[in-house]
């Protein structure tokens, strides 16, 4: 995809810029609707203006950032393809293969689940801590 270009010709490891590369061809062509941008100088695809998914590089590994929500879902499936995950994000070593089953699901996921969503991020609930500074609002 041409919108990653510059993204990509930034990446000074040959192996990582090639996996990048596929893992950001391979998510345009499953998923042709999706719109693939930079926001914060990270790679990302959005739906209908809403976040589904964002990568970002490390020395150890390709990150994966659906949000929250989709890790909880997926969270027994992402262990058992051998990757850490933390709430936010899915750790994709350099050295691993890339699960392109469980991105599509984690990504089809997002998809349908803010299907509706009017907003870039899912809203979050109100921490307890806030709710009683409010007095419950």
């Amino acid at each position: 995809m041409t919108v990653f270009a510059d993204f990509l010709a930034q990446i000074s490891d040959p192996q990582q810029r090639e996996r990048t590369q596929a893992v950001l061809d391979w998510v345009g062509q499953k998923f042709p609707h999706l719109e693939g941008k930079i926001a914060w100088n990270q790679p990302m695809f959005t739906d209908h203006g809403t976040f589904i998914i964002g990568f970002s590089l490390a020395k150890p590994h390709l990150a994966a950032a659906p949000e929250a929500a989709a890790i909880d879902h997926f969270a027994g499936e992402i262990v058992q393809a051998g990757y850490e995950h933390t709430k936010l994000l899915i750790r994709i070593p350099w050295k691993a293969e890339v699960d392109f089953s469980l991105l599509e699901k984690i990504i089809a996921f997002n998809i349908r689940d803010k299907a509706h969503c009017g907003t870039f991020w899912r809203k979050q609930a109100k921490p307890v801590s806030s709710l009683l500074e409010t007095g419950g609002r």
